[in-house]
């Protein structure tokens, strides 16, 4: 019968065993990465169209939500007046139909031109911001064109290629 320090000998001995053969097995490669060689360690980071609307529709995601933040705290403000709290709440219908159309304009510019895009929609100008090279003017109007179908009023539509 084995007793209690016979099982932990055992026990911590097959550990030993199992990280040593481990340690001895392992590549070159892998030990010069511990040990702080890192002379050869380059490391090159590509940021792609792609990243750059995703990190641009976050920042123009993050200052929505401060906005809305901002109206929904005057909308429960017991001391604001009326007259405020209206105008917290037409700037909220305001923020979210502004939002409600980008993602329209998104979704229209993915379907018609299988373009990434990230759209910036600041009163009666909207600002356009597409992924990839320069396509050329004619592409560029044929978007601008898309766009203000969308609307009844003339709107102030501008087209970047990032």
């Amino acid at each position: 019968m084995i007793n209690k320090q016979g099982l932990w000998f055992i026990t911590l001995f097959s550990l030993i065993l199992i990280l040593g053969v481990y340690y001895i097995t392992m590549p070159d490669d892998a030990l010069t990465v511990f040990s702080g060689n890192t002379e050869d360690a380059s490391t090159t980071i590509e940021v792609t169209d792609s990243d750059i609307l995703v990190a641009m529709k976050v920042e123009q995601e993050e200052q929505m939500l401060s906005k809305i933040e901002d109206a929904q705290k005057v909308l429960l403000d017991n001391s604001s007046s009326i007259q405020d709290k209206n105008l917290a709440y037409e700037s909220l219908q305001l923020l979210n139909m502004q939002k409600g159309k980008s993602l329209e304009i998104e979704k229209l510019l993915k379907e018609k031109f299988n373009i990434d895009s990230c759209i910036k929609i600041d009163g009666n100008k909207i600002n356009v911001i597409l992924s990839g090279k320069d396509q050329g003017v004619k592409y560029a109007n044929d978007i601008i064109n898309e766009i203000q179908k969308l609307y009844d009023a003339q709107m102030y539509i501008t087209v970047k290629f990032q």
